[in-house]
């Protein structure tokens, strides 16, 4: 079993709200099972969720970085990322590096800007 991280799921600094790196972890702390399209959705479930919490949602999302395990799976990522990115696509950096869960084949981190209300 993998042990909870130590980290905030996300950080509020003025205007700007920085999310720490999602992986596919279901409700234990497991890898979710699938392929790179599976495993990206359940990552922009987790960064949709915390944005939400703190007022935001993906439209606010101005960048984003992304850890692919497998540089071979980046059109599959690309095309489901896509599905989930609509309206405008945030700035993105995507890389190849081995992550630090086994199994995870993707991790995403994201930077949003959402004003605070006065």
């Amino acid at each position: 079993m993998t042990s909870k991280p130590h980290f905030s799921p996300a950080v509020r600094a003025g205007d700007f709200i920085f999310v720490s790196g999602q992986l596919p972890f279901d409700a234990n702390m497991k890898i979710v099972p699938g392929d790179i399209a599976q495993q990206t959705t359940v990552v922009i479930e987790h960064l949709t969720r915390i944005l939400a919490s703190v007022g935001a949602d993906l439209d606010s999302v101005v960048k984003t970085t992304v850890w692919l395990s497998d540089p071979a799976d980046f059109a599959k990522f690309n095309e489901t990322y896509a599905q989930h990115f609509v309206n405008a696509p945030p700035a993105r950096a995507t890389v190849g590096s081995v992550l630090m869960v086994p199994g995870a084949l993707v991790e995403i981190e994201a930077t949003a800007y959402c004003p605070l209300v006065n």
